[in-house]
This record gives C-alpha cells, structure tokens and sequence, in this order.
C-alpha cells in the first residue's frame, strides 16, 4: 500500500467494512516472507464472496442426509492428505500466503471436483473432509472458521482441536490418476466443440491399443533416464513393430513423450501403466458423468476394435492416456 499512489486505507477502516476475516486474508494473500502487502479493494470483495460462499456450502453440508459413499471418495481424501501435507510445511516454513491460498482456494477446487462427479450427493467422508477443512481456515480466518463450526453443530471451539496430521495410508496415486485423466479428456473434448462451434450429437473416444502401452513404457524409460531428446530409439521401435507406421513414427514418438512429460511430473511410471492398462475402464465409469457434464452421449472403445465406427480415422490418433476423439 501507498499513500502517494492512492490505495492506502487505514486498518481500522478495513476492518470495519469488511471484517477482521475479509481484512487479514486480503492481506495475508497480497504478499509472501517480508514483503509489503499491496491492498486492491476488489481483492476484499472477492474473498468477501468467496468466504460467503464457503459457509453456505458449510450449511449445506449440515442439513445433507449422507450417504454411505461415493465413487469418489477416495480420491477427496487423498487430496485431503496431500494438501494438509503442503499446507502444514509451508505454515512451519512461514509460508503463510501459499498456505492459506492452498487451504482456501485448492480446498475448495477439490469440493467443487468431488460435487460435480457425485451429482450433489455428499457421503460420511465428504462431511469429514469439511470439518478437515475448517481446520486448516481456522490460523487464516478464526472468526469464519469458529462460525461454521458451530454451523456443523461441533462442541468447544475449533480453534482448540488438534491440527491435522495427514494420513499416509489414504494417498490414492490410482484414484488421483483416473481422475485427472477424465478432467483431462473433458477439457480436450471441450476445447474440440469450442473449435467446431455447433451442438454435437455424439463423442466418440478411442483408447490407444496394447502395442502403443510398449511404447509407452519405453518412453517413460526414456524420461526417467533423462534422455527425454533421444527419440530416435522409440522411432526405430516404432518402425520395427510396426513397419507400416513408418512415415508417421517420429510424430508418433514426438508426441508419446510431450504427452507423458507432464504426468511423470507428479505420477511414478508404474502408475502411469497402470492406468494405461486401465484406461478403458477408467472412462467408461465416467461416462454418465461426462454426459452430464456435457450434455452428449459418449461411446468409447479401443481404437483396433473390429467394426469400429471411425468416419474420420480419429481413432489412429490415441495414445495411451490421451484418447482420440470423434465428435459427430
């Protein structure tokens, strides 16, 4: 903030329009370490409406009838673990702005996830996974975080609990994988229909083959050793396998690794073939999801199916983990 430059504003002034909770995360969000916090009005109104829509999600989760699970529930909690995991070291570190950023924000993306691919329906652990969560508010915004707790009907003051200690035994890697890929064919379907700009009628998703889950392996070899730019040896695969995809094998092991250099950031390669192995599945479950998401029916196959519907030879484009896709 600057009193030459016109955005100065007295703390007392803040608080009293906006609230002791609204002020210390505007401020706790503007800067990191020793920096000056850089005070922007729109900033306040925007955590305002973001800490509003926190405690209206709280008393939805209060007055739900929980059922006993979701199909998703282990992927909410292995979120859980990990975010308590970075929130925590960074609080002990001093990172307090990529903490609460992390516990305000990244928690409440995982809500959002987990609401949509249940339908609105909220189990026992998605109830656990908002008390959890209140826990992590409560050093950034205590006067919220003390309101929704008593909104869930909880004893004593939150601010006294325990702090979460994350839970090694609930990181689900498969469960994170399956459901990142599914994020991942949403949006390339998305991004497909915002290109043709008309109302399609039906996807059509195409996994990649067994042969290309060798070459996936191989590429996967190939990032973990480093040599990431020695493609020629997945091409002379490639070729060797497959002597008819020789004019088209150096795009092919050009776009295996691009596609994989992402994931191998965050996934071991025996988790990446798993999921490749699984990937049909993977997809299929998440069908009614995705037609609900996108208001199209979906049908999905392996691209060498015999008889496979395939009118502009989409299906020769799959790789394992990143289908092709037909939209009609």
């Amino acid at each position: 903030m600057s009193k030459s430059r016109g955005n100065f504003i007295p703390l007392k002034k803040a608080i009293m329009k906006y609230g002791a909770d609204v002020t210390r995360a505007t401020l706790l969000l503007a800067a990191e370490d020793l920096n000056d916090p850089d005070w922007r009005e729109r900033n306040a109104i925007e955590i305002k409406n973001m800490i509003d829509h926190l405690l209206r999600i709280v008393k939805e989760v209060a007055s739900a009838e929980l059922v006993e699970g979701n199909a998703v529930d282990s992927w909410l909690m292995s979120r859980l673990q990990r975010r308590i995991e970075n929130i925590t070291e960074w609080m002990e570190n001093l990172k307090t702005r990529k903490a609460f950023h992390d516990a305000l924000y990244g928690l409440y993306n995982d809500w959002r996830w987990y609401i949509r691919r249940t339908g609105g329906s909220i189990s026992k652990i998605g109830r656990e996974f908002i008390e959890t969560w209140i826990k992590l508010l409560a050093p950034f915004i205590p006067f919220t975080a003390e309101e929704a707790w008593s909104i869930l009907g909880k004893s004593g003051f939150v601010s006294l609990e325990k702090w979460p200690a994350p839970r090694r035994e609930l990181i689900n890697t498969e469960a994170e994988l399956a459901e990142e890929l599914i994020m991942r064919l949403m949006e390339d379907v998305r991004s497909i229909i915002n290109v043709i700009k008309e109302k399609p009628q039906k996807v059509y998703i195409y996994v990649a083959s067994s042969w290309k889950r060798s070459l996936l392996e191989r590429a996967l070899n190939l990032l973990k050793e480093g040599r990431s730019r020695e493609i020629g040896e997945l091409i002379r695969w490639i070729i060797s396998n497959k002597p008819e995809l020789k004019k088209a094998a150096a795009n092919l092991a050009k776009l295996m690794i691009e596609n994989v250099s992402s994931l191998i950031q965050n996934y071991r390669s025996e988790d990446l073939m798993a999921a490749a192995e699984k990937e049909l599945d993977i997809y299929r479950s998440a069908s009614e999801f995705l037609t609900n998401e996108l208001d199209i029916r979906f049908e999905i196959h392996f691209e060498d199916e015999e008889g496979l519907y395939d009118p502009k030879k989409k299906a020769s484009s799959a790789l394992p983990l990143r289908p092709g896709i037909y939209v009609e």
